[in-house]
C-alpha cells in the first residue's frame, strides 16, 4: 500500500505496525526521519539486545535476510531488521518470495535511497501489495516555502510567508540543512510563536533585506536603487549568495511572472494554484512584476539569465570577477 510521509509517521506513533516497509526515492530527509523513528521507537532499549539488526546492503544476500527474518522475537513482541543502503544489494528482488509470505511478528524495513526501485518488476509488486511503501521525491523549489510552515507548524510554530520564502531561498531544496536551521531558529523561541524575518535574521543569519527573495522584489518593482544595494551586500559576502544560486532563483522567480503574464484575466486564487503557491499572499507581486517586464523583456531575461550561469561556470567568461557579472546581469535585467 502506498501512503504518504505522514500517514507513515502517524500509523508508526500509533503503534500500527506492517511487517515489510520499503522506502524509496531521491529525498533522503524522509527515509531517514521514518528510519530513525522506527530504530528509537519501536522496541525499548531493554528489547533490542535480541531483536533489533541493521543490515547493509552491500555486505548481505536475500538468504541472510530470510533467514534473520524468520526468526521469532524474544521477549519482545516483535523483531526489527533494517536494511540500509538496499539500492546497493544484488539480488534484492529475490527477496520476492518472503515478501509474499512475511512473518508477521518481524518489521522489515528496506531502505532504498537515491533512486526509485523499479515498480515494474514482480518484486515490487509484491511489495505494493503485501508492505507499505513509501515514495521519497525531492521537493520542487516551489514546494519548499510551504514545506517550511507545514514543518514548523508540526512542531507548533507559525511564520509569516515571506519568512519562510527567505528560508526557502536562502537554503534552496535540502531539507536535511532546512530542518537543522528550523531547530536552530525555534531553539530559544516559546513554541506558538510566529516567526517573522527578524526571527529568521538572528537564529539563521540571513540578512532579510539583502537577500535573494528580496532582490526578486526589487527587480519586480524596478527599484534600482534597492537592486544596487542588494548586489553590493552579495559582493561584499560571496559565499552567501554565489551567481549560479541567483540565477537558479531568479530563473524560478522571472518563470511565475511569465506564467502571470499569460494568465492576466485569471482570479487571484486560480493564478496562485498555477504558480504553485499555498495561498495568493504573493499573487500582487507577480502582477505587478508582469505589468513592468512585456513577453519580450521577459524572453531576454531568460536568455541573459542562461548566458550568466554559463559565464559563472567558466563559458564565454574572460576572468571577469562573479561580483562585476551579478551587476552586469542586474544592469541587463532593468535596462
Amino acid at each position: 500500500m502506498k501512503l504518504t510521509f505522514q500517514e507513515v509517521l502517524k500509523n508508526l506513533k500509533s503503534k500500527e505496525y506492517k511487517p515489510i516497509y520499503l522506502l524509496h526515492g531521491d529525498e533522503s530527509y524522509f527515509i531517514d526521519a521514518i528510519t530513525k523513528h522506527i530504530e528509537t521507537k519501536v522496541l525499548q532499549e531493554s528489547e533490542k539486545a535480541f531483536n533489533f539488526s541493521v543490515l547493509y546492503g552491500r555486505d548481505i544476500s536475500h538468504i541472510n535476510i530470510m533467514d534473520a527474518a524468520r526468526r521469532y522475537p524474544m521477549m519482545a513482541p516483535l523483531q526489527v531488521i533494517i536494511i540500509k543502503e538496499a539500492q546497493d544489494m544484488k539480488d534484492l528482488i529475490k527477496l520476492e518470495k518472503y515478501v509474499a509470505n512475511p512473518t508477521p511478528t518481524t518489521l522489515l524495513l528496506i531502505c532504498h535511497k537515491h533512486k526509485k526501485l523499479d515498480m515494474r518488476t514482480k518484486f515490487a509488486k509484491t511489495l505494493s501489495k503485501n508492505a507499505v511503501v513509501f515514495e521519497s521525491k525531492k521537493l520542487y523549489d516551489n514546494k519548499v516555502g510551504d514545506w517550511i510552515i507545514t514543518h514548523l507548524k508540526s512542531m507548533s510554530y507559525s511564520i509569516e510567508p515571506n519568512a519562510a520564502q527567505m528560508i526557502a531561498e536562502y537554503l534552496g531544496t535540502n531539507l536535511s540543512k532546512i530542518v537543522n536551521e528550523m531547530d536552530k531558529l525555534v531553539l530559544n523561541l516559546p513554541k506558538g510563536t510566529k516567526i517573522n524575518a527578524d526571527h529568521v535574521q538572528k537564529n539563521i543569519g540571513i540578512s532579510k533585506e539583502y537577500n535573494v527573495f528580496e532582490l526578486q522584489n526589487a527587480l519586480g518593482v524596478r527599484n534600482v536603487l534597492k537592486c544596487n544595494r542588494i548586489i553590493n551586500y552579495f559582493i561584499a559576502n560571496p559565499k552567501l549568495n554565489p551567481l549560479p544560486k541567483i540565477t537558479g532563483a531568479l530563473y524560478n522567480y522571472f518563470s511565475k511572472v511569465f506564467i502571470t503574464s499569460s494568465m492576466k484575466q485569471a482570479a487571484d486564487n486560480d493564478l496562485a494554484k498555477a504558480l504553485g503557491l499555498r495561498s495568493a499572499w504573493f499573487v500582487k507581486d507577480y502582477k505587478m512584476a508582469a505589468r513592468n517586464y512585456s513577453r519580450q523583456k521577459l524572453e531576454d531575461v531568460f536568455h541573459q539569465l542562461h548566458v550568466y550561469d554559463l559565464r559563472s561556470k567558466g563559458v564565454n567568461n574572460d576572468s571577469v570577477a562573479e561580483g562585476e557579472l551579478i551587476r552586469e546581469l542586474v544592469y541587463k535585467i532593468l535596462h
